[in-house]
């Protein structure tokens, strides 16, 4: 009879493991594609390549670095 039980919560457990993941990797393929669109955006109506989003990102990120207090 424990042994049923045990099945039955680690089907139960696996079950929801597998659901979350799936709702993971669904949200990251729709967050991805997106930043694709995005960027594809930019590349054809502005002209602004990946290089200049990525330069812009850095020195964002460099400008908040030296903000943060020691």
């Amino acid at each position: 009879m424990n042994e049923i039980v045990l099945v039955i919560g680690a089907i139960a457990i696996s079950i929801l493991v597998f659901t979350w993941l799936i709702k993971v990797v669904k949200a990251t393929l729709k967050t991805a594609f997106l930043a694709a669109l995005i960027l594809l955006g930019l590349q054809i109506f502005f002209g602004i390549g990946p290089n200049a989003i990525l330069d812009t990102i850095r020195d964002f990120i460099g400008q908040q670095a030296e903000n943060i207090p020691r």
